[in-house]
């Protein structure tokens, strides 16, 4: 089985680099395979910080997402990779 390439990106001022963030998310999703967001609060009660769990088809632009992101200020994404044993 081949890994799974998982990012988790952690985001501050969500209010403020949100779009930047989805504008990234959108070139690169092709190689989105699953995307989870979470965040604290509903409606105007909203946490200013949120993280977003990514599974990734594609490690070299796995790797160009990073960049991207970690480029915008109070942005951080760290890679895992994940796979059994043979």
């Amino acid at each position: 089985m081949a890994p799974s390439n998982i990012m988790a990106v952690l985001i501050d001022k969500r209010r403020n680099v949100a779009p930047k963030v989805q504008q990234i998310l959108t070139k690169y999703g092709c190689i989105i395979e699953t995307r989870l967001g979470m965040h604290e609060g509903v409606g105007q009660e909203c946490s200013e910080e949120g993280i977003i769990i990514l599974r990734l088809s594609n490690k070299q632009k796995a790797n160009e997402l990073k960049e991207k992101l970690e480029a915008i200020e109070r942005v951080q994404a760290k890679m895992i990779e994940l796979k059994f044993d043979d």
